[in-house]
C-alpha cells in the first residue's frame, strides 16, 4: 500500500510541476506579455530550480529516509505553490501600471520578483522524485528499474499537468484558481500518506490547505488587472482579454496590454489607426478600379473583427472570411465590438491553416495577426505567401501589418525581400503616430501612381468620403520599398531573433518615453 501511495504522490508531483511552470507562463503573460524573452526567464529559471531541488532532494533522502519526510517536503511544496498568486497579485497589479506608463524598471522588478516567488514550491517538488527513488529501492540490483519507473511515473503526471491548465482549468477558473486547484490537489495527496506515517503531525499540517483558502478567499476576489476604463476581461485558452471604453471609444487588448487588437465607437466610420490602412489594398492595381472589383476578402487574424466593419461600410455585404485562433476573442468581438455583420464568415483557426483549406479566391486577403510584439513565423515565409498567392484573384492584394521602430526597420526589410520573391510589386506605407507599417502586394505588376490615379477615379463614381481620405493619408505616407535579398522559408525564418533584438534594443535605449 505504501509502495503505491509513493507512485500516486510522484504523478501528482510531476503533474503539479508541469501545471506551475504552465501556468507562470500566463501569470506572467498577462501582465509582461507572451514573448520568447519572457518564455525563456520562466523556463530557464524553473529548470534552475529544479535543478536545485534534485540536487537538495537526493541530500534530504540520505540524512532521512522516511516516508514522513517525504510527505512533509510535498506538502511545503504544494502550500509554496498556492501562495504564489496570492502573493504574486499586488506585485502584478502595479507592474501592470508600469507597463502601461512604460516604466521600464518598475518592469523589470516586478517580473523577478514573481519569477523570484516559483523558487521555493518547484525547488521543494524537484525534491520528489529522487526522495521517492530512494525509498523505493530495496536492493542495487534494483535501482535502475526503479530509477525508470519513478521517472516515468512523474512524467505522465508532467503530461496531464500540461494539458489540463491550457485546455481546461485556466479557461474555465482562470489562472490563479488554477494555481489552487493544483496546490489543494498535491496538499491532499501529501496529507494522505503522512496520516499513513505520522497521524499526530498530519493532523498539524491540516491547517496548511485552510490557510490557502482562508488567504485566496480574501486577496483573489476582482479583476486582474484595474485598468482605467475597463470593463471587461477573461481568459482563453490562448490570452489574457480585456475590453476598454474611454472616451465613448472601446479597445480590445490582449495580454500586456501595449498592443490594441480592435477599436469600436458605434457610427464612427474611421478609426485613423492601422486597420484603416486595408482598406487602400485594392487601389494599388491599375485604375480605374470599381467598388464592385472588390469580391471577396479574407482576413488572419479577425480579432474584434475592426477591419470586416470597415470593409463592409465601404464595400458592402461582401463575402468576408475571417480567421482567429482564439474563440474567446471571437465571441467577445461580437459582444462588445458589434461584430454581428452576416457577411462576416468568423473561423475559429489557425490563419495559415485556414487560409490553405478554403475553397475560395480572394479580392484582398489581409494579416494583422500580431501576438506582440511576434507576427507569428509561420506567416513570414516564402511557402505562406506562396499560399497567399494561390488564393488571390488575378487582380488580388495582400496587406500585412509589420511592427518597426523609429530608427529599426529590419522586419520591413526582412518581410519585403519575402514577399517580393513571391509577388511582382511590394509597397510600403507607414501608419502614422504608430510603430506599424503596412506592405502591400499586387499579383499583377502595378505601380504606387495608381493610388492617385484611383482616388480620381474615385471622385467620379461619388465613393464614400472616407475612403477618399484613408487613399488620400496612404498616399502621404507612402515609404521607399527597400531593397532585400533576405527570403524566409519554413525551414528558416528568424523573425523572433529579430523581435528579440529589435524591441531589446529599443527598451534599453530608452527610447519608451517617445510613447508616452
Amino acid at each position: 500500500m505504501r509502495q503505491r501511495l509513493l507512485g500516486v504522490a510522484v504523478f501528482f508531483s510531476g503533474m503539479t510541476t508541469l501545471a506551475i511552470e504552465i501556468s507562470a507562463s500566463r501569470l506572467l503573460g498577462n501582465v509582461f506579455g507572451t514573448s520568447n524573452i519572457v518564455w525563456a526567464n520562466i523556463i530557464g529559471l524553473i529548470l534552475i530550480y529544479l535543478t536545485a531541488g534534485y540536487f537538495l532532494g537526493g541530500r534530504l533522502a540520505d540524512r532521512s529516509p522516511h516516508l514522513a519526510t517525504f510527505y512533509r517536503i510535498m506538502a511545503w511544496g504544494a502550500f509554496a505553490a498556492g501562495l504564489v498568486p496570492i502573493i504574486a497579485k499586488p506585485v502584478l497589479l502595479q507592474a501592470a501600471k508600469a507597463v502601461e506608463q512604460l516604466s521600464t524598471a518598475v518592469m523589470l522588478g516586478s517580473f523577478f520578483v514573481v519569477l523570484i516567488l516559483f523558487s521555493v514550491p518547484v525547488t521543494l517538488l524537484g525534491c520528489v522524485s529522487p526522495f521517492a527513488i530512494r525509498l523505493a529501492i530495496r536492493s542495487p540490483e534494483q535501482a535502475g528499474s526503479v530509477s525508470g519507473r519513478i521517472y516515468a511515473i512523474s512524467t505522465m503526471g508532467s503530461i496531464l499537468g500540461t494539458f489540463l491548465p491550457v485546455l481546461w482549468l485556466i479557461p474555465t477558473i482562470g489562472t490563479a484558481r488554477t494555481f489552487l486547484v493544483f496546490s489543494l490537489i498535491l496538499i491532499c495527496v501529501a496529507l494522505g500518506g503522512l496520516f499513513m506515517e505520522d497521524r499526530r503531525s498530519g493532523l498539524k499540517y491540516l491547517l496548511l490547505p485552510i490557510l490557502i483558502l482562508v488567504l485566496s478567499f480574501f486577496t483573489l476576489s476582482g479583476p486582474i488587472k484595474q485598468s482605467t476604463g475597463q470593463v471587461f476581461e477573461t481568459e482563453s485558452a490562448y490570452n489574457y482579454i480585456q475590453v476598454v471604453e474611454r472616451g465613448g471609444v472601446r479597445y480590445l487588448m490582449l495580454n500586456e496590454g501595449q498592443g490594441i487588437h480592435s477599436v469600436y465607437a458605434p457610427g464612427v466610420e474611421v478609426t485613423y489607426g492601422t486597420w484603416d490602412y486595408f482598406l487602400s489594398a485594392p487601389f494599388f492595381n491599375s485604375p480605374p478600379v470599381h467598388l464592385s472589383d472588390v469580391k471577396r476578402l479574407g482576413i488572419v487574424g479577425l480579432a474584434g473583427g475592426t477591419i470586416a466593419k470597415q470593409y463592409t461600410r465601404v464595400f458592402g455585404p461582401i463575402p468576408i472570411d475571417g480567421w482567429e485562433i482564439d474563440a474567446e476573442i471571437i465571441q467577445v468581438g461580437r459582444d462588445w465590438f458589434d461584430m454581428t455583420e452576416p457577411n462576416l464568415n468568423a473561423i475559429v483557426a489557425d490563419g495559415r491553416w485556414g487560409l490553405a483549406h478554403s475553397q475560395y479566391l480572394y479580392s484582398v486577403i489581409g494579416i494583422d495577426a500580431y501576438r506582440l510584439p511576434y507576427i507569428p513565423w509561420h506567416l513570414t515565409t516564402r511557402e505562406f505567401f506562396l499560399e497567399v498567392h494561390a488564393h488571390l484573384y488575378e487582380d488580388g492584394v495582400v496587406a500585412i501589418n509589420v511592427g518597426r521602430t523609429p530608427d529599426d526597420r529590419r522586419i520591413i526589410e526582412a518581410l519585403a525581400g519575402t514577399i517580393q520573391s513571391v509577388f511582382p510589386s511590394v509597397y510600403v506605407v507607414d501608419v502614422p503616430n504608430t510603430f506599424n507599417t503596412l506592405i502591400y502586394a499586387t499579383k499583377q505588376p502595378s505601380s504606387a501612381d495608381n493610388l492617385i490615379m484611383n482616388i480620381f477615379a474615385l471622385e467620379d463614381q461619388q465613393a464614400p468620403a472616407v475612403l477618399l481620405d484613408i487613399l488620400q493619408r496612404t498616399v502621404a505616407h507612402l515609404q521607399p520599398t527597400p531593397e532585400s535579398d533576405i527570403v524566409y522559408s519554413d525551414d528558416r525564418a528568424p523573425i523572433e531573433f529579430l523581435t528579440n533584438s529589435m524591441a531589446l534594443r529599443f527598451i534599453m535605449g530608452g527610447d519608451v518615453d517617445i510613447l508616452r
